[in-house]
């Protein structure tokens, strides 16, 4: 991506204007290629995946099976997937090349300071922690890596890695480690230099290095409970930006307080539901944004997220609060009425706290339990053969 994305409404919707279809299709698995740099938007609800096709389609005509439309599909998939096992998806779906217990529970230091002399996956590591973010295919990359080679489980790298992402997503992020694994998908995903070499600059280039091998190698070594130990790179190590659970002072959050919200009507807003707030909203709501303690005593953060989503809140809400789901509950019963937005990493709490609206859709529910995206975009884009046709079928205007 061009510049670090900004929590802003008007930068998400430049960067849906910026999306070039024909591009995308024909570049997004190179790392400079023209990937939509969408993600952290979608992810934290400035816009849905329909808000992102109707204005792309408005400037280009797509069919379904566009390779654009298809990857919608994938965030969509997994949404479906998690709504399907719950908690289920962070544990293996199915039995992968080894055993779970053959799979070690820590990153290597080495890794996480950049030191493997492997040069795709220190270069990995240097922009996931200078960015927040990281191409779809150096993910991959630095998944495969540290599961098949490095035999490290991978709920142990899928945690890592979503600690450090500015667009984490528990589905797409721990179901991706399970594709690689070989736990989601059957088969595990392997890389090699060539690979590398065909899709990333020079300085990521990696021959000579463990990598450097045929897919049967890789696949053997993948096999072999043995793990190899790692190189030695020169340079000093990497500083690994800290995760936590608390949000920045500076950002304004304080702790629930019943007698703000007494009687009010109020729309809650969350780190997720960070969109403009429904046109039909009451004159009068109050707007309360929420950082709930109890997901991020699981789920840290780096401070980099924290602001990111905390300076848009601030834009939505002039009140914001930080607590515990009891805390927040008990303030909240105060208000005449409380709504939100749906969010699955919320769900154990939100209910507790608001009457919740089910976030939009793009792509119709597909009731049957599908092991596999094939068989959910079979059934998802059944019938279906232009955005548009996709757009009108949840009643969303297609321009």
């Amino acid at each position: 991506m061009d510049e670090a994305p900004r929590p802003t409404m008007a930068a998400a919707h430049a960067r849906i204007a910026g999306v070039r279809p024909a591009a995308y299709a024909r570049t997004r698995n190179a790392l400079d290629g023209a990937v939509s740099g969408l993600s952290p938007y979608i992810t934290h609800g400035f816009v849905s995946l329909a808000d992102v096709l109707r204005g792309v389609a408005a400037r280009h005509p797509l069919s379904v099976q566009h390779k654009f439309v298809f990857e919608l599909g994938w965030r969509a998939y997994f949404r479906h997937v998690w709504d399907r096992h719950g908690d289920g998806i962070l544990r293996s779906l199915r039995a992968g090349p080894l055993p779970d217990d053959a799979y070690a529970a820590e990153v290597p230091l080495d890794v996480r300071e950049g030191r493997t002399g492997v040069p795709v996956v220190d270069e990995a590591v240097r922009v996931l922690y200078s960015t927040g973010l990281l191409h779809n295919h150096a993910r991959m990359w630095l998944a495969s890596y540290l599961v098949h080679l490095r035999k490290l489980h991978w709920r142990a790298g899928a945690d890592w890695l979503y600690g450090h992402l500015l667009d984490g997503d528990l589905a797409s992020n721990h179901l991706s480690w399970q594709w690689v694994a070989g736990t989601g998908s059957g088969k595990p995903y392997l890389f090699n230099a060539d690979n590398v070499a065909r899709y990333a600059p020079p300085h990521w280039h990696s021959p000579g290095t463990v990598i450097d091998a045929s897919y049967l190698a890789l696949d053997r070594l993948a096999r072999q409970p043995a793990a190899w130990h790692g190189g030695e790179a020169a340079g000093p190590p990497l500083a690994e930006p800290q995760c936590t659970a608390e949000p920045p002072p500076e950002l304004g959050a304080s702790r629930p307080d019943a007698s703000v919200v007494a009687g009010r009507e109020v729309w809650l807003v969350h780190p997720w539901n960070l969109g403009d707030p429904p046109a039909g909203l009451s004159e009068g709501t109050l707007v309360v944004g929420i950082l709930l303690d109890d997901f991020h005593r699981a789920w840290p953060w780096t401070e980099r997220r924290w602001r990111f989503v905390g300076q848009r809140m601030a834009e939505l809400a002039a009140v914001r609060w930080h607590g515990a789901a009891d805390e927040l509950a008990a303030a909240l019963r105060q208000a005449a009425s409380v709504r939100s937005v749906d969010e699955p990493h919320l769900a154990p709490w939100l209910p507790r706290l608001a009457a919740c609206e089910p976030a939009p859709l793009l792509f119709p529910p597909v009731e049957r339990d599908c092991s596999s995206f094939s068989q959910w975009w079979s059934r998802a884009s059944h019938g279906l053969d232009s955005a548009e046709d996709l757009l009108a079928i949840n009643g969303v205007p297609a321009c």
